[in-house]
Parts: structure tokens; sequence; C-alpha cells
């Protein structure tokens, strides 16, 4: 989430995840002292959140996720009351009639509709109840408003979230394509941890704290994430190179144009090696002027929102 104080950016952040545990009144007053985020449900304590991470470290369980693929996740009970408290939490409610808001939205899945608009409509009234003006932006454009300005907000722009890959080529704003695919973060963490034997929750913590895209080792958790890390990228690269080839009436680009890659999955060091290697087996049919990882890849999808919100 990003806000906009004397035309400087603040961001804050919230895990998009949870966990339960057994109610008992000593357990919820002792997560009261302790300031952990979390509400009572019937007969569960939902702890939510960035405490969630550590409450699974603690345990060694998985944490729950309220959105799966991008979008609601139609298999967890809690997931719309997990993401109106993780929403209330990190805005509050607004502080003036109908103020602006943006919010991010997955592109259409290549393989067919995800329940997009159900989470659509889900989070914008989510947002509407707080007091909200809300207006969903693409996650791909916003990656393009928030990192393309320079190129009059022309190029591609790729978000690499945990959920989906959204990417967008936009032409000075107007997006010509958007589109989505499902490998991404959770992908890689789901099938390491199913061939290491380990959870995804420590999978995923691993990646986060040292892992590098720099070949193999004699680490296998280091080898799995390697090889679903490789594989998302070129599924990524691929699908970039199909959707713009088979897309008719394509504007003529005369001059070439930014590639901008952004999200934690983007983060490890070795990505942006691994993903110019995947372009050069697949060349694309618009010239690219540059390809590069956002300096600030977490928040760059928050900062084009905010920017949408503000136009």
């Amino acid at each position: 989430m990003a806000r906009s104080a004397d035309k400087k950016y603040a961001y804050e952040s919230q895990l998009n995840a949870f966990l339960t545990l057994p109610h008992s009144r000593l357990a919820e007053s002792l997560l009261q002292r302790e300031n952990v985020f979390h509400e009572v449900r019937g007969a569960d304590i939902v702890v939510m959140g960035n405490d969630a991470q550590r409450f699974a470290e603690v345990f060694h369980v998985e944490m729950r996720r309220p959105m799966r693929n991008g979008t609601l996740n139609p298999q967890e009970p809690h997931s719309l009351a997990v993401m109106r408290s993780l929403i209330a939490r990190l805005l509050g409610r607004a502080s003036a009639e109908k103020q602006k808001i943006a919010f991010s939205v997955p592109a259409p899945l290549l393989e067919g509709d995800a329940g997009i608009p159900y989470h659509q409509a889900s989070i914008h009234q989510m947002l509407k109840d707080l007091g909200y003006d809300a207006t969903p932006i693409a996650e791909g454009l916003a990656v393009i408003f928030g990192e393309l300005g320079d190129s009059n907000f022309t190029g591609i722009g790729i978000s690499c979230g945990s959920g989906m890959c959204n990417v967008c080529l936009a032409v000075l704003s107007v997006p010509v394509i958007s589109f989505s695919i499902p490998k991404a973060g959770d992908f890689i963490d789901s099938q390491a941890a199913l061939v290491t034997g380990d959870i995804a929750t420590r999978t995923r913590i691993f990646k986060e704290q040292g892992f590098r895209l720099n070949g193999f080792s004699n680490d296998r958790v280091q080898n799995a994430l390697t090889v679903y890390y490789h594989e998302m990228v070129a599924h990524l690269v691929e699908s970039l190179r199909a959707q713009i080839s088979s897309t008719q009436r394509l504007p003529k680009l005369e001059q070439s144009v930014p590639l901008v890659v952004s999200g934690g999955t983007a983060m490890p060091k070795g990505f942006l090696e691994c993903f110019t290697t995947a372009l050069r087996a697949n060349e694309l049919p618009v010239k690219l002027s540059e390809v590069r990882v956002s300096a600030d890849p977490l928040n760059s999808t928050a900062r084009g929102a905010l920017m949408a919100a503000l136009c």
C-alpha cells in the first residue's frame, strides 16, 4: 500500500497470509498482550499478516492463503474476512468523503477466467465500505505507471508476485496487451517444497533470506528453487513472445521500448541474468531499449496504483 504526503511516498505492507489456532481465553489474552494481529472467529483464533509467518515458523506449519493465483481463494472459508481485516488494517477509514484510491487486479489468465470479476467486485466493496472511491487498475499497467514515466508510459511492465505474473504492454499509458500466468512465487515455493520434503513456508523464507539464482550447488533447496525459477521464467517469456506475436493490429512502434520487472519474486540476485537469457532464446517481435528489475520491486505496483489514483 502506498500513500502520498508532501510529494513523498510512504509504504506499508502486510503478508497476504494467515493461520488458525484453537481458541482459549489464555491464548487470546497472550496475543493481545504481545500486540499480535489476530481476530477470534468461532472456535478459532485467526493470526494474520506479518505475524502469521512468525507463528508458522514457531509451530512448523504451512501458512494459509486468503488469495490463490492472484484472486480470492475459494478453498478458504476465512478468505473474505481475512482480506477485509488486512485491508482495514493497512488503510483505515477514508479521511475524506469518497477519498480516491486505486487497487491492482490481475489481468485475464491465458488459461481462462480464474474468478477475477468476483475478486475485483469483492475488493471494491471492501474499499467502498471503508469510505473510498475505488478504481481498479491492471497490475501490469500499474507497474508501467510506477516505473516508465520517463518513456511516456510506453513499454512493457511485468509484476512477478506470489500468485501470478502479470504482464502489460502499453503505448502512451494505453494498454495494448494485458495478461497473467499462474506460475509465480507460490508455484516455485510449493514445487520446491514438494521435491525436498519441506513445507512451502520454510522454502519461501529460505528464498527471501538468502537465495541466489546463480546455478546449482550442494544445497538441495537451492537447486530445487533454481529449477523452478527457470521453469517460471521460461514460461513467462514464451507467453510474452506468443501474445505479442499473435496480437492483431499491434501499434507500430518506431522506437524500441523499455521492459521493467517488479514484484517480490524478481528480487533474488541473478534473476535479471536468468530473465535476459530467456529473452535471448525467445526473441520478441518488439525491440527493447532496456531490460531491468525495478529498484524498488516490492512497492512498484503500489506506487503505480497511487499515481493512477492521483491522476
